[in-house]
């Protein structure tokens, strides 16, 4: 049962940023005058935040409605386009839709969103560099969380899609804002590039899920409730290869669509541009890391977990290039000096955590991880702005160190989120790691044992990497020059603030996902409050039965590789500092391996962009460009100007007789026509 008032508000979430994003774009572009910048504070700010609060009566009814009913809140606006007739018929409602999923997700972009937001006008007015793009910026941001709104709350496919585009364009202006900077422009560009290979992907998967309904003759609806209630008319097709081998229908159409989420979520092999995405501003790191873009993958594979669940080859495959990322990209953050670099591959890291439970039918214990990694990774990144702020923009940790002094407050927070990160007993990332854990434990994919070990061992690799950065920033001695370093403070209010409740956030919201291993314990039943939240969302998923006995010692096993990792930083980077130095230099080889990132750019710049460039020169500029369309131009220009130098200069003699003949050849051939 929908309640209708709901319905009515339902719109109200995404639309409110795009009106503040839609004021700022014509602030700029058509009145172009300036506007104060407490209006531009307000409407940014005050948008997203009316939207959390909205969010939150959304959430608040949907809890009214009784558990075994559908709890499941839909707007429609108005039937956005349609095609054909009979089971032909394809439909697309501009419709959002609020159900436990998509409830979470709205609070997670709205509210996390809402602080990065307030940060960034602390950060923004505190950086100089484009002091006219304050409200550009701000206009980014809003048009940014609107799409994102749309994505996470469309009903269909369709507007889905039509979300997902549009974070990868607000990525791509976000990431370039600063675009004098030919660098940045660049990153930008390679951004819009990556995401383009995977979103090819994903309108394939649209493509053939629609002539899937189309061919089985049943109603070819793109809602998600529609897709749901037809798939099992192609659950059991399957289609031939060229090499001679079937394949089940699902496992393709859940691959293509899973390729769009590589591109969007920078797993193996599109995840080249998330690290690129340092150029823009600190806060766009934040939300693009945090609350918005990457997650938008792992939420598309959720929220089709009735496709995936039916679809074992395609499930195994995200599940292992979900773990198989999660290692490579935690390895590469051991040897990275850019602050921003660290956390960025740390997103790619545990982007794959989450991948590796969705594969593994854990949905659940994906969104969960997402949950938790948007509190303690805004959180980092936003700690880190205000580590570079007080540095005055310098972003190498080598040139840091004893900040502790210099910015308490920042050091504190930062620790509170090296610790959520880093799975210690019992903050957030502590539930959400070990629930992935468990769950590719007991999954029945091939390999699961594999799988489970991987991430054990990505948990220790991260606790290590954390924890380097931590104790290169805040301990020892200063490395910094000694102006800049005695000119470090606390940046305003703005930006610190924020920081306080997420900190909180990082360290309790594991209480949403405690596992029942706890709540046996005391004796309370149902202690996972996300799990009974979520469960009516998916289908239950197959797993191997485990012993409480053999949960208590994977737990046991992952706190223990997680002291590990820690108190190895705590030896080569608090304790004996000279010592990373000496590795380095006796592991020069695989050192300079890692820190150039197993050299991948420099691999696909010579395989792909340069090949695609002298080919495009080739073809497409001096073929089609130069030769074809200027060479014709040019060919016309010509003629013209030979007929006209040549014929035309002939018959501007000068002579009146002559033009007094060429006036009664006219007169006859018209009298001549008239009169035939």
């Amino acid at each position: 049962m929908v309640n209708e008032t709901s319905e009515t508000l339902l719109r109200w979430i995404p639309l409110l940023p795009l009106l503040a994003a839609v004021f700022h774009g014509i602030a700029i572009g058509v009145v172009r005058r300036s506007t104060p910048r407490t209006i531009v504070i307000a409407l940014s700010c005050g948008s997203v935040a009316l939207s959390f609060v909205i969010s939150c009566i959304a959430f608040i009814k949907l809890i009214d409605i009784p558990p075994d009913a559908s709890r499941v809140l839909v707007d429609p606006l108005y039937t956005w386009f349609g095609a054909g007739i009979g089971t032909t018929r394809f439909t697309a409602d501009l419709a959002l839709r609020v159900d436990p999923l998509s409830a979470v997700m709205a609070l997670v972009v709205t509210g996390v969103g809402s602080l990065i937001h307030v940060y960034s006008v602390g950060y923004m007015d505190d950086d100089h560099r484009d002091d006219r793009g304050f409200q550009r910026f701000f206009c980014y941001m809003n048009l940014f969380t609107f799409s994102m709104l749309v994505l996470v709350l469309a009903d269909n496919l369709v507007l889905m899609f039509l979300g997902w585009e549009g974070v990868g364009l607000c990525s791509y202006l976000l990431m370039g804002f600063w675009y004098s900077d030919r660098h940045n422009a660049y990153c930008g560009s390679k951004a819009f590039i990556v995401n383009r290979v995977g979103d090819f992907g994903f309108l394939i998967g649209i493509f053939l899920l629609f002539a899937s309904f189309v061919s089985a003759g049943v109603p070819a609806g793109v809602g998600f409730a529609d897709i749901a209630q037809n798939f099992a008319a192609i659950a059991d097709r399957t289609i031939a290869t060229p090499w001679g081998t079937t394949w089940r229908l699902v496992d393709v159409i859940g691959l293509c669509l899973f390729v769009g989420a590589v591109g969007k979520s920078a797993q193996i092999p599109l995840y080249v541009w998330l690290p690129d995405a340092m150029a823009g501003p600190t806060p766009v790191s934040a939300l693009i890391h945090a609350a918005t873009m990457v997650t938008a993958g792992v939420y598309m594979v959720c929220r089709l977990s009735f496709l995936y669940s039916a679809a074992p080859l395609a499930s195994e495959v995200i599940a292992w290039i979900g773990a198989l990322t999660a290692l490579f990209a935690a390895t590469i953050a051991i040897a990275q000096t850019d602050i921003k670099k660290v956390l960025a591959y740390s997103t790619v890291s545990q982007l794959g955590y989450m991948f590796l439970a969705a594969g593994c039918g854990g949905y659940t214990g994906a969104i969960f991880h997402l949950v938790t990694h948007a509190f303690f990774k805004a959180l980092l990144f936003l700690g880190a702005g205000s580590v570079i702020l007080a540095m005055h923009h310098e972003q190498d940790i080598l040139k840091m160190g004893g900040l502790r002094r210099r910015i308490p407050l920042t050091r504190v927070v930062f620790f509170c989120g090296a610790y959520a990160i880093s799975g210690f007993p019992f903050a957030s990332g502590f539930f959400s790691k070990d629930e992935i854990l468990a769950t590719a434990f007991a999954a029945h994919v091939p390999g699961h044992e594999a799988l489970y070990a991987i991430g054990l061992l990505t948990a220790g690799i991260t606790a290590f990497y954390m924890w380097r950065l931590y104790f290169l920033v805040f301990s020892g001695e200063t490395r910094a020059a000694k102006d800049v370093y005695e000119h470090a403070h606390e940046p305003s209010p703005w930006v610190t603030h924020p920081l306080v409740p997420l900190a909180f956030l990082s360290l309790v919201g594991g209480l949403l996902g405690i596992p029942q291993i706890y709540g046996s314990v005391f004796g309370i039943e149902h202690v996972h409050t996300l799990s009974n939240w979520l469960g009516a969302v998916w289908p239950p998923a197959p797993a191997h039965e485990v012993a409480r006995e053999t949960e208590l010692l994977m737990t046991g096993a992952a706190v223990a590789i997680a002291l590990t990792g820690f108190a190895v930083a705590l030896q080569l980077y608090y304790a004996r500092p000279e010592l990373p130095a000496r590795i380095a230099a006796r592991l020069s080889g695989l050192y300079a391996l890692v820190a150039n990132k197993y050299y991948v750019d420099e691999l696909y710049d010579a395989v792909i962009v340069r090949p695609l460039v002298r080919l495009s020169d080739a073809v497409l500029y001096r073929g089609v460009d130069a030769a074809l369309i200027d060479g014709t131009a040019n060919g016309l220009a010509s003629a013209v100007q030979l007929f006209a130098s040549g014929g035309l200069r002939r018959l501007q003699s000068g002579l009146a007789q002559g033009y007094v003949a060429s006036m009664l050849a006219g007169t006859a051939a018209i009298l001549w026509y008239l009169l035939r």
